[in-house]
Formats: structure tokens, sequence, C-alpha cells
């Protein structure tokens, strides 16, 4: 699916409609000293392997994509609800 670069939507800061930049969410780097990863790397640790099974057989085709919204008056970042699509492409 094809997204437009730009478009204009509400902006709960400035409270009006203005255009904002369009872009992909990404997730950022993990961090191994973070408490949950050392939770799971505690979990798995030892003889005996997985606490629980690894998942083989994946259900979904397609994950979600969240729009990243960026005003463009006042630089507000707003997460748009992710939706299903195989492939998306900011144009």
């Amino acid at each position: 699916m094809k997204i437009p670069q730009s478009m204009r939507t509400f902006c709960p800061r400035c409270k009006t409609h203005t255009d904002h930049a369009v872009s992909l969410y990404k997730a950022g780097k993990r961090r191994g000293a973070k408490k949950g990863e050392r939770h799971q790397a505690e979990r798995k640790k030892g003889y005996g392997g997985q606490k629980f099974p690894l998942q083989h057989n994946q259900a979904k085709v397609s994950k979600k994509q969240s729009l990243m919204l960026k005003c463009g008056e006042c630089d507000y970042t707003l997460q748009r609800k992710g939706i299903r699509l195989k492939k998306a492409e900011v144009v």
C-alpha cells in the first residue's frame, strides 16, 4: 500500500488541522541491560533449554504497520493505530 509523504490531519497540541510528515514506525535497538532482557536471560539460563515452546507455525501472514505523524508547525509526533498489510511504502 502506498502512503503519501504528508497528510493534513488534526494535531492535538495545536488543536487544529495541520500538515503532518508521515513515516513508518521502526522499533528501537534492544538493550541487554534492561530488566525484561535480564529476566528473560535468567529464565533461559542453564540446562533444560526454553521455558516455553518456540512458535513454529505462524498464523498471521502480515504484520501491523503503524504510522508516525509529525506536525509541521509544532513538531509534535503522534502515532496512528497499526493497519494490517503486507507492504507499506511511503511515497
